[in-house]
């Protein structure tokens, strides 16, 4: 009867089941590296320099680009000062532009409305009228608003696409910037620009 009981134990305890959880470390766990220094700079000359790697670096800026705005104007990076208007930087060549310039209204003023009664920026037609004369037409006009955006008029809108001419919106900060970028890398026969100086007031 004891050897019976003591089978029975024996085939009990080989047939327990094994433990589920191990709490030891596995031995293929990866351990933290002693140090962080990644040895000597290698002299291989096949290694990518990542700070040659701007692709609008040997091209050169336009000279219609814009150096700096200031409140009552433009510096170009040709070294041009425009002062008491705004610019219009059209297929390489930059004008002198005042939009705000109605009937009856000195030449030298920089006071007056370019917003409609909804608020919206707007501006006689007569203003683009050298967009009516170039050839090639630019594929984009960037227009620059003053310190703040300003939504566009539907009509100022439509007069500018009819030429065949995207338009886009921005406040003349932002804008010059994004011109100096495209005017870079496409060309400024492809892009335009129209802006309006930072100090703008909208007056009577």
């Amino acid at each position: 009867m004891q050897a019976r009981y003591q089978s029975q134990s024996q085939y009990r305890s080989h047939c327990s089941p094994s433990r589920l959880f191990h709490t030891s470390v596995p031995s293929c766990a990866s351990r933290p590296p002693k140090s962080r220094d990644r040895g000597p700079t290698s002299s291989e000359t096949t290694q990518t320099d990542f700070g040659s790697m701007d692709v609008l670096g040997s091209l050169p800026a336009p000279t219609t680009g814009i150096d700096a705005t200031t409140s009552d104007g433009f510096s170009l990076n040709s070294g041009t000062r425009v002062s008491g208007s705004g610019v219009l930087l059209l297929g390489g060549e930059a004008f002198r532009w005042r939009p705000w310039i109605r009937e009856g209204r000195k030449e030298g003023t920089i006071v007056g409305r370019l917003r409609n009664e909804k608020g919206m920026w707007e501006c006689d037609t007569g203003a683009w009228g050298v967009l009516d004369l170039v050839w090639p037409k630019p594929d984009l006009l960037i227009l620059g608003t003053g310190p703040q955006v300003v939504p566009v008029s539907p009509a100022t809108r439509k007069r500018i696409n009819d030429l065949g001419i995207r338009l886009e919106i921005s406040d003349t900060r932002n804008a010059a910037a994004q011109f100096n970028l495209l005017a870079t890398e496409r060309g400024v026969q492809q892009v335009a620009a129209a802006l309006i100086p930072l100090g703008w007031k909208e007056g009577k």
